[in-house]
Order: C-alpha cells, then structure tokens, then sequence
C-alpha cells in the first residue's frame, strides 16, 4: 500500500521505451555517462590545481628562505 512495486516499475519501463524508443534512450543514457564524466574529470583537474598550487607555494618559500640566506652570505663576504 502506497509503495511502487516491482510490476509497476516494469510497467513504466516498457511506457518509456515505447514513448521515446531505444536509440533515443542508448543516446541519453550516452550523454549523461559523458556529462558525469566531464564533472569528474573537472573535480579532479581542480583538486590537481590546488595541489599544484600548493606545491608551487612551498617551493616558493624555500626559495626565498634560500634566497635570503645566500644574500647574507654575500654581504657577509662584501663586508669582510
């Protein structure tokens, strides 16, 4: 009571196939597989991004920290 059941599922498939026929559905399902893959690969390009990022950052500060300590060591030997 109140439930779709199995049959009526059925039902309703066989409906849908004969209102929009299979080669009209084997193209949705086609294109929704090909959209759902685009939204993953653009997670995953934005999650690459931000560990780029993140990478570049870092490697950024150590420079800099490199950076600095090799000016000092140059003006050291200027004063010297």
């Amino acid at each position: 009571m109140g439930g779709i059941g199995i049959w009526q599922l059925v039902i309703i498939a066989v409906i849908v196939v004969l209102l929009f026929g299979t080669k009209k559905l084997r193209n949705l399902g086609g294109d929704l597989g090909s959209a759902v893959k685009g939204f993953k690969n653009a997670i995953g390009d934005d999650a690459e991004k931000a560990k780029a990022a993140e990478k570049s950052s870092e490697t950024l500060a150590d420079n800099s920290s490199t950076t600095a300590s090799e000016s000092e060591k140059v003006n050291e030997k200027n004063q010297a």
